[in-house]
């Protein structure tokens, strides 16, 4: 499934899936890490870890998936069952998404390209920035709610790709809890 992404909803299309090397050997990885009967933390963490070990390639999506789209960035499902879900998402440079926040834990690569993560907390009625991670390829990362609101963009000058996997089954939806809007401060 592919599914244009773009501020605010996303559109879905199914796709018929090509050959995806490497994805059966992840998932088979994955799997009991994500089905452990553990906190949400610690499995994001084990699952990012996974990640590192294997280092996926950008070869899990056709060269046609990996273009990406000019109207906004494009998240590409590769894997879905009861416990997790595996997606690639295409940032082409300058494409941002809304500031939100997430259902599930989830742990992310970065495949190609750079990605910068620009973090929120709540403070009483306000949303305030309280950081910024710039992630090259290469980069992991687990996390999970409710510490978990951001701003992700491809503030680089070429196609990012990046591997994300969610701890539910996204097949029909997506992890995104809210978003939010910043308010003027005057």
């Amino acid at each position: 499934m592919t599914e244009q992404l773009s501020s605010p909803p996303m559109v879905a299309s199914g796709v018929d899936s090509p050959p995806r090397p490497g994805l059966a050997e992840l998932v088979a990885r994955i799997r009991p890490r994500a089905r452990r009967r553990a906190d949400p933390r610690t499995i994001a963490q084990q699952v990012a870890d996974v990640l590192e070990e294997t280092m996926p390639s950008v070869d899990l999506l056709t060269a046609a998936e990996r273009a990406g789209s000019p109207d906004g960035y494009t998240r590409h499902t590769l894997h879905t069952e009861a416990t997790f879900s595996v997606s690639a998402v295409v940032w082409r440079p300058g494409q941002v998404t809304d500031i939100h926040d997430h259902l599930v834990w989830c742990s992310f690569v970065v495949l190609q390209g750079t990605e910068t993560e620009t973090l929120y907390d709540i403070d009483g009625d306000r949303l305030v920035e309280i950081g910024e991670r710039r992630r090259p390829a290469g980069s992991v990362t687990g996390v999970a709610p409710p510490d978990d609101i951001h701003r992700v963009r491809n503030t680089g000058d070429t196609t990012a790709i990046t591997l994300h996997v969610y701890g539910a089954d996204l097949s029909s939806g997506t992890s995104v809890r809210r978003t939010y809007a910043l308010k003027d401060d005057r």
